[in-house]
Protein backbone atom coordinates (compact mmCIF):
# COMPACT_ATOMS: atom_id res chain seq x y z
CA UNK A 1 0.00 0.00 0.00
CA UNK A 2 2.89 2.45 1.02
CA UNK A 3 4.44 1.60 -2.65
CA UNK A 4 1.18 2.32 -4.00
CA UNK A 5 0.78 5.60 -2.20
CA UNK A 6 4.20 6.32 -3.09
CA UNK A 7 4.00 6.01 -6.96
CA UNK A 8 0.64 7.76 -7.49
CA UNK A 9 2.87 10.71 -5.31
CA UNK A 10 5.36 10.97 -7.56
CA UNK A 11 2.76 10.71 -10.62
CA UNK A 12 1.27 13.58 -9.32
CA UNK A 13 4.23 15.37 -8.97
CA UNK A 14 5.55 14.85 -12.45
CA UNK A 15 1.61 15.77 -14.12
CA UNK A 16 1.67 18.72 -11.82
CA UNK A 17 5.33 20.05 -12.86
CA UNK A 18 4.25 19.65 -16.87
CA UNK A 19 1.18 21.52 -16.22
CA UNK A 20 3.24 24.38 -14.73
CA UNK A 21 6.00 24.74 -17.26
CA UNK A 22 3.79 23.67 -20.23
CA UNK A 23 3.95 27.09 -22.36
CA UNK A 24 0.47 27.90 -23.48
CA UNK A 25 -0.11 28.54 -27.16
CA UNK A 26 -0.81 32.39 -27.49
CA UNK A 27 -3.78 33.89 -29.45
CA UNK A 28 -3.40 34.23 -33.11
CA UNK A 29 -4.68 38.38 -33.26
CA UNK A 30 -3.32 39.03 -36.72
CA UNK A 31 -0.43 38.22 -39.30
CA UNK A 32 1.99 39.52 -36.88
CA UNK A 33 2.02 38.45 -33.29
CA UNK A 34 3.97 40.36 -31.32
CA UNK A 35 4.23 39.13 -27.79
CA UNK A 36 8.02 39.39 -27.06
CA UNK A 37 7.65 43.59 -28.08
CA UNK A 38 10.42 43.63 -30.46
CA UNK A 39 9.02 45.59 -33.63
CA UNK A 40 7.64 48.88 -33.29
CA UNK A 41 3.95 50.30 -34.82
CA UNK A 42 5.61 51.38 -38.02
CA UNK A 43 6.85 47.68 -38.66
CA UNK A 44 4.14 45.74 -37.54
CA UNK A 45 1.88 47.46 -40.00
CA UNK A 46 4.20 47.44 -42.62
CA UNK A 47 4.82 43.44 -41.84
CA UNK A 48 1.13 43.20 -41.75
CA UNK A 49 -0.02 44.96 -44.98
CA UNK A 50 3.14 42.60 -47.03
CA UNK A 51 1.68 39.40 -45.76
CA UNK A 52 -1.72 40.59 -46.46
CA UNK A 53 -0.99 41.37 -49.41
CA UNK A 54 0.62 38.61 -50.50
CA UNK A 55 -2.16 36.15 -49.03
CA UNK A 56 -4.76 38.11 -51.36
CA UNK A 57 -2.76 37.06 -54.50
CA UNK A 58 -2.06 33.41 -53.69
CA UNK A 59 -4.22 32.66 -51.10
CA UNK A 60 -0.58 31.69 -49.03
CA UNK A 61 -1.34 32.62 -45.20
CA UNK A 62 2.01 33.59 -43.35
CA UNK A 63 2.44 34.35 -39.44
CA UNK A 64 4.83 35.93 -37.43
CA UNK A 65 5.04 34.91 -33.98
CA UNK A 66 7.92 36.62 -31.54
CA UNK A 67 7.93 35.49 -27.68
CA UNK A 68 10.49 35.85 -24.70
CA UNK A 69 10.72 32.61 -24.11
CA UNK A 70 9.60 29.24 -24.46
CA UNK A 71 11.49 27.45 -21.35
CA UNK A 72 13.77 25.48 -22.72
CA UNK A 73 10.80 23.66 -24.61
CA UNK A 74 12.00 22.51 -28.42
CA UNK A 75 11.41 25.53 -30.91
CA UNK A 76 10.68 22.85 -33.49
CA UNK A 77 7.81 20.99 -31.19
CA UNK A 78 6.74 24.55 -30.39
CA UNK A 79 6.17 25.83 -33.43
CA UNK A 80 4.21 22.73 -34.86
CA UNK A 81 2.00 23.35 -31.75
CA UNK A 82 1.40 26.86 -32.81
CA UNK A 83 0.89 25.91 -36.72
CA UNK A 84 -1.62 23.12 -35.95
CA UNK A 85 -3.34 25.35 -32.77
CA UNK A 86 -3.63 28.21 -35.51
CA UNK A 87 -4.58 26.05 -38.26
CA UNK A 88 -2.31 28.01 -40.84
CA UNK A 89 -3.38 27.69 -44.87
CA UNK A 90 -5.84 26.63 -46.64
CA UNK A 91 -7.40 23.15 -46.07
CA UNK A 92 -7.24 22.17 -49.09
CA UNK A 93 -3.55 23.68 -49.77
CA UNK A 94 -2.13 22.97 -46.32
CA UNK A 95 -0.26 26.67 -47.91
CA UNK A 96 0.69 28.30 -44.28
CA UNK A 97 3.73 29.35 -42.92
CA UNK A 98 4.91 30.29 -39.34
CA UNK A 99 7.98 32.02 -38.55
CA UNK A 100 8.74 31.79 -34.83
CA UNK A 101 11.09 34.19 -32.87
CA UNK A 102 12.45 33.78 -29.09
CA UNK A 103 14.32 36.68 -28.34
CA UNK A 104 15.23 35.74 -24.58
CA UNK A 105 16.65 32.16 -26.06
CA UNK A 106 17.71 33.27 -29.24
CA UNK A 107 16.17 31.10 -31.33
CA UNK A 108 13.74 31.44 -34.12
CA UNK A 109 11.93 29.07 -36.73
CA UNK A 110 10.46 29.16 -40.27
CA UNK A 111 7.75 26.39 -39.93
CA UNK A 112 6.12 25.34 -43.60
CA UNK A 113 3.04 23.69 -44.49
CA UNK A 114 3.11 20.74 -46.71
CA UNK A 115 1.76 22.07 -49.50
CA UNK A 116 4.82 24.86 -50.01
CA UNK A 117 7.66 22.61 -48.75
CA UNK A 118 8.41 22.13 -52.56
CA UNK A 119 8.68 25.97 -52.82
CA UNK A 120 10.45 27.07 -49.50
CA UNK A 121 12.65 23.76 -48.81
CA UNK A 122 14.46 23.12 -45.76
CA UNK A 123 17.36 24.20 -47.11
CA UNK A 124 16.38 27.46 -48.59
CA UNK A 125 14.60 27.96 -45.15
CA UNK A 126 18.25 27.38 -43.10
CA UNK A 127 19.75 29.49 -45.77
CA UNK A 128 17.09 32.68 -45.08
CA UNK A 129 17.63 32.47 -41.38
CA UNK A 130 21.09 31.78 -40.87
CA UNK A 131 22.67 33.98 -43.62
CA UNK A 132 19.48 36.83 -43.89
CA UNK A 133 17.61 36.66 -40.45
CA UNK A 134 20.56 35.80 -38.13
CA UNK A 135 23.15 38.64 -38.87
CA UNK A 136 20.97 41.13 -38.09
CA UNK A 137 19.30 39.89 -35.06
CA UNK A 138 23.22 38.94 -33.44
CA UNK A 139 23.31 43.37 -33.56
CA UNK A 140 19.74 43.38 -32.06
CA UNK A 141 18.08 44.39 -35.40
CA UNK A 142 15.16 42.27 -35.03
CA UNK A 143 12.85 44.41 -37.56
CA UNK A 144 15.28 44.34 -39.79
CA UNK A 145 16.13 40.44 -39.42
CA UNK A 146 12.22 40.16 -39.71
CA UNK A 147 11.37 42.53 -42.41
CA UNK A 148 14.52 41.09 -45.35
CA UNK A 149 13.37 37.22 -43.59
CA UNK A 150 9.79 37.89 -44.66
CA UNK A 151 10.84 39.52 -47.93
CA UNK A 152 12.87 36.19 -48.54
CA UNK A 153 10.11 34.03 -48.24
CA UNK A 154 7.71 36.05 -50.12
CA UNK A 155 10.13 36.51 -53.19
CA UNK A 156 10.78 32.67 -53.24
CA UNK A 157 7.00 31.83 -53.16
CA UNK A 158 6.25 34.34 -55.98
CA UNK A 159 8.54 32.66 -58.20
CA UNK A 160 12.17 34.69 -57.13
CA UNK A 161 15.24 33.53 -56.44
CA UNK A 162 17.57 33.98 -52.90
CA UNK A 163 19.85 36.90 -53.40
CA UNK A 164 23.46 36.29 -54.18
CA UNK A 165 24.64 37.66 -51.26
CA UNK A 166 22.92 35.18 -49.22
CA UNK A 167 24.96 32.30 -50.25
CA UNK A 168 28.19 33.82 -49.96
CA UNK A 169 28.05 35.81 -46.75
CA UNK A 170 30.65 34.12 -44.40
CA UNK A 171 29.29 32.61 -41.03
CA UNK A 172 30.22 30.00 -38.30
CA UNK A 173 29.72 27.24 -40.81
CA UNK A 174 32.24 28.13 -43.02
CA UNK A 175 35.42 26.58 -42.49
CA UNK A 176 38.58 26.25 -44.41
CA UNK A 177 36.95 28.46 -46.92
CA UNK A 178 34.14 25.61 -47.41
CA UNK A 179 30.62 26.18 -46.69
CA UNK A 180 29.52 23.18 -44.85
CA UNK A 181 26.08 23.06 -45.00
CA UNK A 182 24.79 20.60 -42.13
CA UNK A 183 21.54 19.65 -40.29
CA UNK A 184 20.04 23.10 -38.43
CA UNK A 185 22.26 22.59 -35.16
CA UNK A 186 23.56 24.17 -32.39
CA UNK A 187 27.49 24.92 -32.02
CA UNK A 188 27.33 22.62 -29.16
CA UNK A 189 25.07 19.75 -30.60
CA UNK A 190 27.75 19.70 -33.39
CA UNK A 191 30.52 19.32 -30.94
CA UNK A 192 28.93 16.65 -28.85
CA UNK A 193 27.48 15.04 -31.76
CA UNK A 194 31.38 15.31 -33.79
CA UNK A 195 33.11 13.53 -30.38
CA UNK A 196 30.80 10.52 -30.55
CA UNK A 197 30.65 10.40 -34.51
CA UNK A 198 34.61 10.39 -34.68
CA UNK A 199 35.57 9.67 -31.53
CA UNK A 200 34.20 5.97 -32.74
CA UNK A 201 35.08 5.71 -36.26
CA UNK A 202 38.30 7.84 -35.30
CA UNK A 203 39.10 4.36 -32.65
CA UNK A 204 38.74 1.61 -35.43
CA UNK A 205 40.21 3.76 -37.83
CA UNK A 206 43.47 3.89 -35.07
CA UNK A 207 43.10 0.32 -34.66
CA UNK A 208 43.11 -0.56 -38.31
CA UNK A 209 46.39 1.88 -38.91
CA UNK A 210 48.60 0.33 -36.63
CA UNK A 211 47.20 -3.44 -36.77
CA UNK A 212 49.12 -5.72 -39.16
CA UNK A 213 47.30 -7.80 -41.45
CA UNK A 214 43.70 -7.02 -40.74
CA UNK A 215 44.23 -3.35 -40.70
CA UNK A 216 43.43 -3.18 -44.76
CA UNK A 217 40.04 -5.17 -44.02
CA UNK A 218 39.24 -2.32 -41.86
CA UNK A 219 40.65 0.23 -44.39
CA UNK A 220 37.61 -1.01 -46.95
CA UNK A 221 35.28 -1.91 -43.92
CA UNK A 222 35.19 1.50 -42.65
CA UNK A 223 34.87 3.72 -46.21
CA UNK A 224 30.98 3.90 -45.80
CA UNK A 225 31.41 4.79 -42.33
CA UNK A 226 33.72 7.97 -43.46
CA UNK A 227 30.89 8.44 -46.53
CA UNK A 228 27.53 8.92 -44.08
CA UNK A 229 28.52 9.70 -40.52
CA UNK A 230 30.21 12.67 -40.34
CA UNK A 231 27.45 14.79 -43.08
CA UNK A 232 25.15 14.49 -39.55
CA UNK A 233 27.52 17.22 -38.24
CA UNK A 234 29.31 18.55 -41.34
CA UNK A 235 26.77 18.22 -44.22
CA UNK A 236 27.48 16.98 -47.60
CA UNK A 237 30.10 18.55 -48.30
CA UNK A 238 31.86 18.43 -45.23
CA UNK A 239 31.50 14.27 -44.79
CA UNK A 240 33.19 14.40 -48.93
CA UNK A 241 36.28 16.25 -47.48
CA UNK A 242 36.16 13.80 -45.24
CA UNK A 243 35.66 10.80 -47.25
CA UNK A 244 38.72 11.48 -49.32
CA UNK A 245 41.18 12.83 -46.61
CA UNK A 246 40.51 9.31 -45.10
CA UNK A 247 40.86 7.72 -48.47
CA UNK A 248 44.28 9.11 -49.06
CA UNK A 249 45.41 9.58 -45.43
CA UNK A 250 45.20 5.77 -44.23
CA UNK A 251 47.41 4.16 -46.47
CA UNK A 252 49.94 6.50 -46.39
CA UNK A 253 49.77 6.63 -42.63
CA UNK A 254 49.46 2.44 -42.93
CA UNK A 255 52.61 2.23 -44.89
CA UNK A 256 55.08 4.64 -42.70
CA UNK A 257 54.13 2.88 -39.56
CA UNK A 258 55.33 -0.15 -41.75
CA UNK A 259 58.53 0.67 -41.79
CA UNK A 260 58.80 1.65 -38.35
CA UNK A 261 60.50 -1.07 -35.53
CA UNK A 262 57.73 -1.62 -33.41
CA UNK A 263 55.76 -2.53 -36.43
CA UNK A 264 58.07 -4.59 -37.66
CA UNK A 265 58.66 -6.30 -34.36
CA UNK A 266 54.66 -6.90 -34.06
CA UNK A 267 54.88 -8.55 -37.81
CA UNK A 268 57.13 -11.31 -36.52
CA UNK A 269 55.53 -11.37 -33.09
CA UNK A 270 52.16 -12.56 -34.54
CA UNK A 271 54.17 -15.01 -36.58
CA UNK A 272 56.16 -16.70 -34.55
CA UNK A 273 54.42 -16.27 -31.10
CA UNK A 274 50.46 -15.91 -32.67
CA UNK A 275 50.31 -12.42 -30.54
CA UNK A 276 51.60 -9.67 -30.45
CA UNK A 277 51.40 -6.22 -28.06
CA UNK A 278 50.72 -3.25 -29.98
CA UNK A 279 49.56 0.12 -27.81
CA UNK A 280 49.16 -1.22 -24.89
CA UNK A 281 46.38 -3.89 -26.88
CA UNK A 282 46.85 -7.74 -27.23
CA UNK A 283 46.49 -8.48 -30.53
CA UNK A 284 46.63 -12.13 -31.44
CA UNK A 285 45.78 -14.21 -34.72
CA UNK A 286 43.52 -17.06 -35.75
CA UNK A 287 43.18 -18.94 -38.96
CA UNK A 288 40.73 -15.86 -39.85
CA UNK A 289 42.17 -12.91 -38.91
CA UNK A 290 43.54 -10.97 -35.54
CA UNK A 291 41.21 -10.14 -32.42
CA UNK A 292 41.91 -7.24 -29.80
CA UNK A 293 42.01 -7.93 -25.98
CA UNK A 294 43.09 -5.43 -23.34
CA UNK A 295 45.47 -8.55 -21.57
CA UNK A 296 42.87 -9.41 -19.67
CA UNK A 297 41.27 -12.92 -19.54
CA UNK A 298 38.01 -12.27 -17.76
CA UNK A 299 34.82 -12.33 -18.92
CA UNK A 300 31.22 -12.41 -17.94
CA UNK A 301 29.15 -15.30 -16.86
CA UNK A 302 26.37 -14.99 -19.44
CA UNK A 303 24.04 -13.29 -16.86
CA UNK A 304 21.11 -10.58 -18.22
CA UNK A 305 19.40 -7.77 -16.40
CA UNK A 306 15.95 -6.97 -16.61
CA UNK A 307 16.68 -3.36 -16.30
CA UNK A 308 16.85 -2.77 -12.58
CA UNK A 309 19.25 -0.13 -11.62
CA UNK A 310 19.70 3.83 -11.08
CA UNK A 311 20.94 6.86 -12.59
CA UNK A 312 21.41 10.48 -11.65
CA UNK A 313 22.43 13.96 -12.63
CA UNK A 314 23.76 16.91 -11.51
Amino acid sequence: MKRTSTFFLLLLILLMHSTLSAIDIPYLTGRVNDYAQILSDTTRKSLTENLKAHEEETSNQIVILTIPTINGESIEDYAVDVFNAWKLGQKEKDNGILIVVVPNDRQMRIEVGYGLEGTLTDGKASQIIHFIMTPKFKNGDYEGGLADGVGAVLNLLEGGELPELATNTSSSEEMYGLNFQGPDLTIVERILLGAFVFGIIGLFTVIGVMTPGVGWFLYFFLIPFWATFPSIVLGTEGAFVCLITYIILYPISKLILKKTDWYKKAVKDLRTKGKASIGGFNVSSGGSGHSWSSGSSFSGGGGSSGGGGASGSW
